[in-house]
């Protein structure tokens, strides 16, 4: 079985933080690292090494004067052995006939035991064992002497010091002190960020929550200056686009109403009347088309923008669709939670959730709407039917304006639900539905 890797550098984007406030901490970390180990390399050549050797050198220079004293006054070596404790604090026992195994000596693995092998191999010139590990308090060192053994036990105090950990306690807290004020630092001009696209994505679904207040760096600052303009830029283009289309509506609406004046006395002007009757009632039908086309167009462009989004009952809303969809003689059912509150501008979405209703009502006999939470973040709403349903290869067709589907019928009336859900930030699908027709599948972030 042959194994892929993936490319060094994906491994690499996996392992870095995602989030701009842990990119920056390990920007920041990452030099202080660097400069803690220079300062504790340069610390250990400069002193701790140093010291450590010539404490080892003084220690084996003590035990070797100690073998030679031994070796020349044999019979002084209860003195010798008495006074190394009182001189040099160290504990001496000395094993006649003993010798030592031929194996290797215990390693600490560390500077310091390296720097007491060198030293005991310079001065002392035979051949011992140390070992670290037995005692927490001394290092065990035997040498190999001519008539025995002699043991010592060396204070571990003596053989290194303290500074080393004072240094190194003190080179800590103040990394630590440093990360932690650029932490909070950092934190302070990320939130700023934060909340600028908070506000981004609010202004995108249709909350306005007003301007908001520049914090943070230049750079941020700017960036929320800049955002302000742009959200007074668009609330004033979208209130001038709505003036203007209500004077458009006004002017489009007023011939039309001559023409319905015009049609309604007609029978009554003109001896043969009742012949014009069924004229009549076509004009009227197809005056009434054009005013529901001019009404759906200027919905489409009006795209209900100025209405800001509150917090509303969806499932109340649904029954009052549902309601207003039996009253035109539909056949309708709703299944909702009993309280289903979330930001909405209540105006748009009821008339986006009217437009797929009567969409469905048009071309089935049963129309069936169910409602749900889906996880933390999201609403989800079904409006089914049993009607001829639109073959999958034409329903995205079906969402672009004034487009002729096999259902039948022109308009806007998917392309204003779509148009509305997405001001939510949401998604609209068209899918089978279980009844044979046609599903509406919306989703609304809560």
């Amino acid at each position: 079985m042959r194994v892929t890797l993936p490319p060094q550098s994906q491994v690499v984007k996996n392992v870095l933080p995602r989030s701009l406030l842990g990119r920056s901490l390990l920007i920041i970390s990452i030099p202080l690292i660097l400069v803690m180990a220079v300062a504790l390399l340069i610390f250990y050549r400069s002193n701790f090494d140093v010291v450590s050797r010539r404490f080892a050198s003084a220690v084996a220079g003590e035990i070797a004067m100690s073998i030679d004293t031994m070796a020349r006054f044999p019979d002084e070596r209860a003195w010798v052995i008495r006074h190394s404790y009182d001189s040099f604090d160290l504990v001496m026992r000395f094993d006649p006939g003993g010798s030592l195994p031929e194996v290797d000596r215990g390693w600490l693995f560390s500077p310091i035991d390296d720097d007491l092998a060198s030293a005991l191999r310079e001065r002392v010139g035979r051949r011992f064992r140390t070992d670290w590990q037995t005692d927490p308090q001394w290092v065990l060192v035997a040498v190999q002497t001519d008539d025995g053994i002699l043991t010592v036990q060396v204070p571990r105090k003596r053989l290194y010091t303290s500074t080393i950990y004072v240094f190194v306690i003190w080179l800590v807290g103040i990394a630590v002190l440093l990360f932690g004020i650029s932490a909070l630092f950092m934190r302070n001009q990320v939130r700023a960020i934060r909340r600028l696209a908070a506000a981004a994505e609010a202004f995108g679904v249709g909350r306005d929550t007003g301007p908001i207040r520049p914090e943070g760096a230049t750079e941020v600052r700017q960036a929320a200056i800049a955002f302000n303009r742009m959200q007074e830029r668009i609330r004033r283009f979208l209130q001038q686009r709505t003036e203007m289309l209500a004077g458009v509506s006004h002017d489009l609406r007023t011939p039309l109403t001559r023409l319905r004046l015009a049609l309604a006395i007609m029978p009554h002007a003109t001896p043969d009347g009742d012949a014009l009757r069924q004229d009549i009632a076509e004009m009227n039908a197809d005056v009434d088309e054009m005013d529901r086309l001019i009404g759906s167009y200027l919905a489409f462009a009006r795209g209900e923008g100025i209405e800001q989004a509150k917090p509303t009952d969806l499932a109340a809303m649904l029954a009052d669709v549902a309601a207003g969809a039996r009253r035109a003689g539909a056949q309708v059912t709703v299944e909702a939670p009993t309280e289903l509150v979330l930001p909405l501008r209540p105006d748009a979405v009821r008339r986006a959730l009217t437009n797929l209703v009567d969409n469905a009502r048009r071309h089935s006999r049963l129309v069936a709407m169910t409602a749900a939470r889906v996880g933390e973040h999201n609403v989800q709403v079904l409006i089914d039917d049993d009607g001829p349903g639109i073959p999958s290869e034409q329903r995205e067709e079906a969402f672009r304006p004034f487009a002729s589907g096999t259902a039948g019928g022109t308009g806007l009336g998917l392309t204003i639900a779509r148009d509305i859900v997405r001001a939510h930030g949401g998604e609209i699908e068209l899918t089978d539905s279980p009844l044979g027709g046609l599903r509406a599948f919306v989703r609304l972030p809560v």
